[in-house]
């Protein structure tokens, strides 16, 4: 291949909005195969909390980064990066093109705007803060977080110990923020020529879906899935187990709260990360925004993308 940077369409926008949908219609048209970018279908055994596509769906368009990890193993934003450019060389390679499709913000950052290194890091350093944290809590060390890094600590949610546990780190290597480091980098290198789609719509109909994405859920067995993870030796402090809707069904399971007040706790949370998601969206200067149901708009302006 050449030197010239490769063509990407990136899907994303708020939870439950229906990227899936229409990333496999978009897929079909432009022969493409799509590539992950949410970082909870990494895992195995997370299919209905995770809001996976199907096996159907995905014997009809080839998925890329579904199904990599187990639960209890770990996955960086770098460790994303690193794939997510394998597998879109090798879709390209094979005259495809390659759709990036998924709501976790930070993945999206990193793969189109590259990753700031830093020093190798003290494990036994990060070993130190996850017992603090199994004995203390995230939010023990999210508010160590904010006495050095008042910033970070604004955009790292108190439950999120591994990215505060990354700041912690990073802090600790190299004497300076990581905040710091980010604004030094500035994510400014743009890696591929893309065009990124982000879907809206008004905020009462994002919040319309979400509440009934949470219904299906538990319609399909969410709660059997959460059972079976248990079962099969995943433990409740695990990243993964910490997601949201897993970490409200384990509450759940533990009787902490009965049925009705575990979907009213998922819902509600669901919808303030969706309010995360949109804050994040508005301030990047890349996005395209369209409505669902502007498929032709999209269809067109892909179109276009792909003969400039």
């Amino acid at each position: 291949m050449s030197n010239e940077k490769l063509k990407i369409v990136i899907i994303t926008g708020p939870t439950g909005i229906g990227k899936t949908a229409l990333s496999l219609k978009l897929a079909q048209i432009f022969n493409a195969e799509i590539v992950n970018a949410d970082s909870i279908q990494i895992y195995r055994y997370m299919d209905i909390g995770a809001a996976k596509p199907t096996m159907e769906e995905r014997i009809l368009i080839p998925h890329h980064l579904i199904d990599i990890r187990n639960p209890d193993e770990d996955y960086s934003v770098a460790e994303f990066k690193k794939d997510a450019d394998r597998c879109i060389r090798e879709i390209i390679g094979k005259k495809r093109c390659a759709f990036v499709v998924g709501g976790s913000m930070l993945y999206l950052r990193v793969l189109t705007r590259g990753l700031f290194e830093v020093p190798r890091i003290d494990y036994g350093f990060r070993e130190r803060l996850k017992a603090i944290c199994e004995e203390k809590g995230s939010a023990f060390l999210h508010q160590m977080l904010k006495e050095i890094d008042p910033e970070a600590a604004m955009r790292i949610h108190p439950r999120d110990s591994f990215r505060i546990v990354r700041a912690l780190e990073v802090f600790e290597t190299t004497g300076r923020p990581i905040s710091w480091h980010q604004r030094q980098h500035g994510f400014k290198n743009h890696l591929y020529d893309y065009f990124k789609i982000c879907l809206i719509e008004p905020r009462d109909l994002i919040y319309k879906r979400i509440n009934e994405r949470v219904e299906r859920m538990f319609e399909m067995g969410l709660i059997d899935e959460v059972k079976g993870l248990l079962e099969m030796g995943y433990k409740p402090h695990l990243k993964s187990m910490k997601s949201i809707g897993y970490r409200h069904v384990i509450e759940y399971l533990q009787g902490k709260f009965d049925l009705g007040e575990t979907k009213e706790r998922i819902k509600k949370e669901t919808r303030h990360y969706a309010k995360r998601q949109l804050t994040w969206f508005r301030h990047e200067k890349d996005i395209n925004w369209y409505k669902p149901c502007e498929e032709k708009k999209i269809i067109e302006d892909i179109g276009q993308f792909y003969k400039s």
